[in-house]
């Protein structure tokens, strides 16, 4: 018996590109997700999907939000940030936004 509504997402923050000192590196962006704090708490949402939602001006199928998927594909650095790769690049004014990181598909 499964309870009324599952969420199947939980919220993240687009940080910013991969970067170093003097290039950054627009392929791969860098999630903040809510309550992940180290590197193994990180590790579980390896090959996630993640969806940065947003609203356009014009509509596309009688819609004006529109959705780039993308996943996670590893810890970054010792804080529980994880790198992502989306299917196209995610434009700058998505950094700082939010994003849903989707549960699935499950590896357990």
């Amino acid at each position: 018996n499964m309870p009324s509504s599952v969420k199947l997402y939980c919220k993240g923050a687009i940080t910013g590109y991969r970067r170093s000192n003097k290039l950054q590196q627009q392929g791969t962006s860098l999630l903040a997700i809510e309550g992940v704090r180290n590197k193994d708490a990180a590790k579980f949402y390896c090959g996630k999907r993640v969806a940065y939602i947003y609203r356009a001006k014009k509509e596309r199928k009688d819609s004006k939000i529109r959705v780039i998927w993308g996943r996670v594909t590893r810890p970054h650095g010792n804080s529980g940030a994880v790198r992502a790769q989306f299917r196209t690049r995610l434009p700058p004014r998505a950094h700082g936004a939010s994003v849903r990181v989707m549960l699935y598909p499950s590896r357990v």
